[in-house]
Parts: C-alpha cells; structure tokens; sequence
C-alpha cells in the first residue's frame, strides 16, 4: 500500500498549489523509494525508459528550464508583453493559441506545447493579463477561469490536432484494431477524415472563446 503514497502527494500538491512539476517530480520519487528503490535504481528506471521510449525526455529538459525560466520572472515579462498589445483581448489571443497548437500537433510536434511547458509559464499568465486589460478588478473566479480556458484550449488543440499526423499512435492504434476486424485502412485516410473534426473543434471553441470574450466584457459593465 505504500507504494500509492505518490497519488497522496499528487492530490496533496494539487490542493496546495505547489509547482506541478514538482509535485509530479516527488511522486515520482516517492513511489519508488516506497517500492524498495534506491535513489540510483529510480534514476536508471527513468534512463531505461528514455533509452526504450524517448518520451522521458521531456522531464529532464522541462523541469530545469522552466524552473529558471520562472526564477528570472517569465511569467512577469509575459504579462508585460501582452499588456502592451493593442486589441489582444482574451478569446483572440487563446484562439491564436488552438490554432498554433493544433497546427504543431498536425506534423507531429505534440511535445513542443504542453501544460508544463507553455500553458502554466506562458499562456495562462498572457490570458490573464488580457482579461486583466477589459477588466483590471477581475474577481478570483474569473481568474480560475482564465486558466481553466487556457488549458482547456491546449488540449483541445492537442487532442483534434493529432489524429492529423500518420504516424501518431491513436491512428496506429485505430489501424490495428479494424485490422483485427478484417478491414484493411491505410493511415492516411484516417489522418484525412481528421482534419473535418479538427476544422469543426477549431471553429466550436473559438466560438465558445469569443463567448468568453463578451461574458467577461458583460461582468465588467455590471460591475461598473
């Protein structure tokens, strides 16, 4: 039973709103120390996954980088930036968001965006500063969701975008599956048949995110 320590210490950091990355980082580690791991054996079980799989990368570069990155006031500057712009109002700076990251996730790069390393450190700070631009004296619950639209809005571009790409492991998946059932399906019609839905996700949550847009605009004039 020691070894689900780490889901308590998820759930716990979660509630306390420490830094999700390390939260994650000492879950990790927790869960192996619990299942009679030492320090160095948790480290090569991270190495083996890296070597076998790659995608354990991504924690090793992630973590120390954004970690500086937020030391030396990225989030600040972020804030700076969009408060300058002119006309970026929340819903048009998160649609510019979906499309970009629907676009990466398309050809593949579905690590190059994420929650970690562009939502938390970038994106939900420029959405606030936007909403913050309509509205300076947004409430606490318009802050949450701020942040709740800005990763509702990676993942929806992740999840639409994706199935685009041939070699992504949904469409291998799906390939494998019908295969099972005798009906032979080459990749690319299924990376076809994804664009409509991506094109209809794209337009769905812009519009929900335009929606945003003027709800907020309508708390700020029944607050004045």
């Amino acid at each position: 039973m020691l070894v689900l320590i780490g889901i308590l210490i998820i759930i716990a950091g979660f509630v306390l709103r420490f830094n999700p990355l390390l939260v994650i980082m000492a879950s990790a580690l927790a869960t192996g120390l619990a299942a009679g791991l030492d320090i160095a054996a948790i480290g090569a079980a991270f190495g083996k996954a890296f070597n076998d799989t790659r995608y354990v990368s991504i924690i090793w570069i992630v973590l120390p980088v954004i970690g500086l990155l937020e030391a030396y006031g990225l989030q600040q500057h972020a804030r700076t930036l969009i408060g300058r712009m002119k006309g970026a109002t929340l819903g048009r700076l998160l649609t510019g968001y979906l499309l970009l990251r629907q676009g990466m996730a398309a050809v593949g790069l579905t690590s190059v965006a994420g929650h970690a390393q562009t939502v938390r450190p970038l994106v939900a700070p420029m959405a606030e500063a936007a909403a913050e631009a309509a509205n300076p004296a947004l409430s606490g619950d318009q802050r949450e969701e701020v942040k709740a639209h800005a990763a509702a809005t990676d993942n929806i571009g992740l999840f639409f975008g994706e199935d685009i790409f041939l070699a992504i492991g949904s469409i291998l998946l799906m390939k494998g599956v019908l295969e099972g059932y005798g009906y032979q399906i080459e990749p690319l019609h299924f990376s076809l048949w994804a664009i409509p839905t991506a094109i209809a996700a794209f337009l769905i949550h812009g519009l929900r995110l335009r929606r945003l847009d003027r709800r907020m605009a309508a708390r700020t004039e029944a607050a004045a």
